[in-house]
């Protein structure tokens, strides 16, 4: 019983032995398990610092990147808003060219109804040589062909008046081409009894010969255009004063008298009131003629972008066509200031 005894004693204890050595083992383990851990914690942690540290680098990198593009971006939109406030005043100054060109069109086309208008009156005002031209050019004259502008003016009067606007539009524009227009007319009279010079507002261009006729001879026609290339007194672009005075002072049904009325507008009041007033001082004959011619040259400085108005010169047009059809004259219009 004792061996027996001893036997299960034996197997019992080396049971016993090799359980704890199994638990130690095991625990062992788990606690070197747990050493290792503990030991690489520090490692990882390390790397996971590094790896966010480059990362917060990549993506201030790229904070920056996206700063500057933004900047590059507000640049170029303000670049643009620039350019398209620039475009938009181009296109407000087309519009404003478009509309000018408008007006310019349809000045043009006014224009040219009145210029229709006075070449039919030029055309209704052709006539031959009267009984009285015949004297003062002789029987064998024949004019020659001349300028369209002057042709078809009566060359029946005895006297002949300059009427000349001496205003800065006409002294600035056109002042060539009314020396020569001058001229022509002077040149179709080869002689007359007397002639008179006085700007629109009646001023006298030679002080000596105020209310008096100016001999006819070609020293004082030479000392009449040398005097008008200068000539340029005050003037309110308005021919009626010269006109009043110059039949107040000169008409007499003794003598046959033409005015030449040289203009480019009409800055006065009432156009009824004018021809009104010429009627009163130019009385007619019994035969319906009246005692002087109204003839008229219309410069169109209108168009020269001098600043003249539009309606004051085609109210200058107006005025005169039909000042010289009461009047027994012609109105020319010219179509270009090159004398």
């Amino acid at each position: 019983m004792s061996s027996a005894r001893n036997k299960r004693r034996n197997s019992t204890e080396g049971f016993n032995l090799s359980f704890l050595d199994a638990i130690s083992c095991g625990f062992g383990a788990i606690v070197i398990l747990l050493v290792l851990t503990k030991i690489g914690e520090p490692r990882a942690l390390e790397q996971a610092q590094q790896s966010l540290e480059t990362r917060r680098v990549e993506l201030q990198q790229e904070l920056h990147e996206i700063r500057g593009e933004s900047t590059i971006l507000d640049r170029e939109l303000t670049a643009l808003r620039q350019q398209l406030s620039k475009e938009r005043q181009k296109v407000a100054r087309l519009q404003g060219d478009f509309s000018s060109i408008q007006g310019e069109f349809a000045s043009s086309q006014q224009l040219s109804e009145v210029q229709d208008i006075l070449e039919g009156r030029l055309l209704a005002a052709q006539q031959s040589l009267t009984d009285e031209m015949k004297r003062l050019l002789g029987q064998t004259y024949r004019r020659p062909k001349a300028d369209p502008t002057v042709g078809g003016i009566p060359v029946d009067s005895e006297y002949i008046i300059f009427v000349v606007d001496t205003s800065g539009s006409m002294f600035t524009n056109a002042w060539p081409l009314v020396i020569k227009k001058m001229s022509e007319t002077l040149a179709i009279y080869p002689k007359v009894k007397g002639i008179q010079v006085m700007n629109d507002m009646g001023k006298y261009m030679f002080g000596t010969y105020a209310g008096k006729w100016i001999p006819d001879t070609p020293s004082r026609r030479r000392a009449i255009i040398n005097r008008l290339r200068n000539w340029n007194v005050f003037s309110n672009s308005s021919p009626v004063e010269g006109i009043t005075r110059a039949i107040r002072n000169f008409a007499k049904d003794d003598k046959k008298i033409s005015i030449y009325v040289f203009g480019d507008e009409f800055t006065g009041g009432s156009m009824e009131e004018v021809l009104t007033t010429v009627e009163r001082y130019n009385k007619k004959d019994a035969e319906g003629n009246p005692r002087v011619r109204i003839h008229a040259v219309g410069f169109p400085t209108i168009f020269t972008g001098a600043g003249v108005g539009e309606k004051t010169g085609v109210r200058f047009a107006t005025l005169m066509r039909i000042l010289t059809q009461k009047n027994g004259g012609t109105f020319v219009g010219l179509n270009t200031l090159i004398p």
